[in-house]
């Protein structure tokens, strides 16, 4: 019998370039990133229903955040003027050129809305930005999904349903447990109830990762990168679960917050490792191409 062709490439060569990207820089701006945008819309509603406690954490949390990940960005492109080149036009068509924008607006205003916040002036200014800052969070939180599945990566391009979920799952989750860890928990009940939603949504993109994809799945629940999406899964399990309890005493918050973090940032590093394995596969890139095309994996 004639053994089963391997999928190969011209002289050996990867069919698609490697992605750049580095580790930690881009698996923390991502993370980072979504813990901004969540924070800010979790510090829009706590404003406006009067919790002022949860308010000042979160709008400090994501400024904070916003201005960490930025600079772990400037540090992935080597050099600050780069992020500023980005900023010479507007590319409705580029997610780069929107991203760049959306982190622009994202940074400014929340570090107006957390410095009125602080310093008590101006806060009808603060208000204003803070809730123009809850219309920027979300897309802060997803905008980093759209860039790097519209790509030729196949582990993030086939995932593009998903992954908006997945990270917006996860910036959740990280907004939720960034503010229970710093607000008394008889007045982070909101903060609890969006770690826990953030969690579920986390692991059910996940689950529609690992399921729908196929033999692109693969890079997902194998390697470094499936050891990580396992870990995550479980920490955020395990955290997400811990939360309705977290009102109940201190260690349990704890443990619930740090959980739901780990989980979060291991996920992010999970995508970035599977993209990796996926364009060095040649099998990733021609299997789903073949199936396209033909209906089948087999030639006709």
């Amino acid at each position: 019998m004639v053994p089963e062709a391997e999928f190969r490439s011209y002289h050996g060569q990867p069919i698609l370039k490697r992605p750049v990207w580095h580790e930690p820089h881009m698996p923390l701006y991502l993370y980072l990133g979504g813990v901004s945008g969540a924070s800010s819309t979790l510090a829009a509603a706590a404003r406006a229903t009067g919790r002022d406690r949860l308010a000042l954490a979160t709008r400090l949390a994501a400024a904070l955040s916003g201005a960490a990940g930025s600079a772990l960005l400037v540090a992935e492109l080597g050099r600050p003027e780069r992020f500023l080149n980005m900023l010479r036009v507007i590319k409705p068509t580029s997610p780069m050129s929107l991203g760049s924008w959306i982190l622009a607006l994202q940074g400014g205003l929340t570090a107006a809305a957390a410095g009125s916040a602080v310093t008590g002036l101006l806060p009808a200014a603060g208000d204003l930005a803070g809730a123009a800052a809850a219309v920027t969070g979300p897309l802060m939180a997803t905008y980093t999904a759209v860039l790097v599945s519209d790509t030729a990566v196949p582990a993030w391009h086939e995932a593009r349903r998903e992954l908006p979920f997945l990270f917006a799952g996860g910036a959740l989750a990280g907004a939720g447990a960034l503010a229970m860890l710093t607000v008394p928990r008889a007045e982070a009940g909101p903060a609890r109830a969006v770690a826990a939603a953030g969690a579920a949504i986390e692991l059910a993109a996940e689950h529609a990762i690992t399921h729908r994809l196929g033999i692109v799945a693969e890079p997902y629940t194998t390697g470094s990168a499936g050891r990580l999406l396992r870990a995550a899964r479980l920490l955020a399990a395990a955290g997400g679960a811990l939360a309705p309890l977290a009102g109940r005493h201190r260690v349990l918050t704890t443990a619930s917050a740090l959980a739901l973090t780990a989980g979060a940032i291991c996920t992010r590093f999970a995508v970035l490792r599977a993209g990796r394995a996926s364009a060095a596969d040649p099998r990733y890139t021609v299997v789903p191409q073949r199936k396209r095309i033909y209906g089948t994996l087999e030639m006709p």
